[in-house]
């Protein structure tokens, strides 16, 4: 009995360490903004931002808003259904790591960026903040014609902002 006794008190003691990625993924929530390089002439320079929150391990989004700063004329000026997920794991000394997946659907047009995420949180381990979190990786577009950018030498830049 006392063997089973000391076996449950050090489960319950390892359940209490390492990460808590449901907080980590709260802390991820904000405002980003986004840039897009590479593709051709017509969806070349595409930029957004737009604030969400992040829920639970699935780290699915809830977009509050989103807003193009540069459309191009793939996408009309509004009417855009972004959707997308994070997964975050935080490390030792504070140091968050995960992906990204973020996708913008509009007038037959798709938007897909794929990356990972890097930052720091603030605090305690699983209770803090998340700030100079960038992400970064590729992205394509599909759809109409003229739309479509599938190649390789594509990349983004997602910013958290400082602010908030």
């Amino acid at each position: 009995m006392k063997e089973v006794a000391i076996l449950l008190v050090a489960v319950l003691m390892l359940n209490g360490c390492g990460t808590n990625s449901t907080a980590t993924q709260t802390a991820a929530g904000g405002t980003w903004s986004a840039t897009m390089l590479g593709g051709d002439e017509t969806a070349s320079g595409l930029s957004f931002i737009t604030s969400f929150s992040v829920s639970g391990s699935g780290g699915n989004l809830s977009v509050s808003t989103f807003q193009f700063l540069n459309a191009g004329a793939c996408f009309p000026v509004n009417g855009e259904q972004p959707t997308g997920t994070m997964v975050l794991q935080e490390g030792s000394n504070f140091q968050v790591t995960g992906t990204v997946s973020f996708t913008v659907q509009s007038g037959g047009n798709v938007l897909t960026l794929t990356g990972t995420v890097t930052g720091t949180e603030n605090g305690v381990l699983g209770q803090g903040t998340l700030s100079g979190a960038v992400a970064t990786g590729t992205w394509t577009l599909t759809g109409s014609s003229g739309c479509t950018v599938t190649n390789e030498n594509t990349s983004f830049t997602m910013t958290q902002n400082t602010s908030g």
